[in-house]
């Protein structure tokens, strides 16, 4: 049992992927506006941790992950994906490298398939992969008041994103994140966001220290709004089986294009140089009817054209969602979800710059053209 959710207020999730943490602490909207404007800090500890200690450990996932972390220095962290053999995610990680580990922070039920993966791939290296999800908890602080919320509660963190530190002699380090900006929306989401990963058995105390602190209280319900307003996709909700990185923004975030020698990157070159992705992310209004389910259609007219991701109350945007949609889809289409309207916000889109790919380019030096 979660200790978290025995806190007066509280309110799990009953089900799905979040099951475990609590939704909310009474007002979802208000939890928005306090990490909006102030600082709120939100029970993530049913994200699963994998940990990769050995002398081999970052050659050995240089040679895995579709991110350059071969120079990963201590104190450091990045994002990294685990693509199939055709160029499609399997996986997403948020990694740190503190303490002579690279620390893997994944999607909930997603670690064991990883930690297979991992161990079918040890060979000869000098690495121990191991579940750390007993050890390690993570809780998030975000807001624009973050760092003064920390400070308070005596934590010292990295200026620069991904920048990790260790908490100490008790176990877990401090990480620094992107900002949860909303698109098009000047002064939302603004702020800071840190993960804390702190020792599981200890997590009651730092979710009191940092309340303590200043921080107010949030559920995963108020941390997925902002993440969706962002623009952030969140493997197995925004993406499908079919999905390339190139279609949610993970290139550069996630995968590094000048490294090769993992699993799928001839997809990833073949679509960074040859042409754009079949889809994109996108941010769709949904109106105030019934909210879309996770892989609800998509349509234009009688045409399918995307599937919808994860659908949130925002306090500022009203209801809306992510959703993959052809690229060839017009950003001012009259869609519809079901019966329901809806409309793909236009900052979520960036403009096409008319540049042909640079593989086009040298076929059209190479014809003459």
């Amino acid at each position: 049992m979660n200790p978290l959710l025995t806190l007066p207020g509280a309110v799990a999730v009953e089900d799905g992927p979040d099951a475990g943490v609590a939704a909310h602490h009474g007002d979802p909207l208000a939890e928005q506006r306090a990490m909006d404007r102030s600082a709120a800090v939100v029970d993530r500890s049913h994200r699963e941790v994998i940990a990769v200690p050995g002398e081999d450990r970052l050659s050995w996932l240089h040679l895995l992950l579709t991110q350059h972390v071969s120079e990963l220095t201590p104190g450091t962290g990045t994002e990294s994906l685990v693509l199939d053999i055709n160029g499609r995610v399997e996986h997403h990680a948020v990694l740190a490298h503190v303490d002579d580990t690279v620390w893997l922070d994944v999607e909930p039920n997603t670690s064991a398939t990883l930690l297979d993966y991992l161990e079918k791939m040890r060979f000869w290296s000098k690495v121990e992969p191991r579940s750390a999800t007993d050890e390690l908890a993570l809780l998030s602080v975000v807001g624009p008041a973050t760092d003064e919320v920390l400070a308070a509660a005596g934590v010292a963190v990295p200026d620069q994103a991904y920048g990790a530190a260790s908490l100490g002699a008790d176990g877990g380090f401090v990480r620094r994140m992107p900002a949860l900006t909303a698109i098009g929306v000047t002064g939302t989401g603004t702020g800071g966001a840190v993960d804390l990963l702190v020792p599981r058995a200890e997590v009651a105390n730092w979710w009191r220290r940092l309340r303590d602190a200043g921080a107010a209280a949030a559920g995963i319900m108020a941390y997925e709004a902002l993440r969706v307003a962002a623009l952030r996709p969140r493997l197995g909700a925004d993406t499908d089986e079919r999905t390339i990185p190139h279609e949610v923004g993970w290139i550069g975030s996630a995968v590094h294009l000048d490294k090769g020698c993992y699993r799928g990157q001839e997809t990833v070159a073949r679509v960074a140089n040859l042409g754009r992705p079949p889809r994109r992310l996108v941010l769709l209004h949904t109106g105030d009817d019934e909210p879309p389910q996770t892989g609800d259609q998509v349509m234009l007219g009688a045409r399918t054209v995307g599937r919808v991701g994860t659908a949130v109350q925002h306090h500022e945007l009203g209801p809306v969602a992510l959703a993959l949609v052809k690229r060839s889809t017009p950003v001012d289409a009259e869609l519809t979800v079901g019966d329901v309207p809806v409309r793909i916000d236009p900052d979520s889109v960036p403009p096409e710059d008319g540049a042909e790919p640079p593989g086009r380019q040298a076929q059209a030096r190479a014809r003459g053209r």
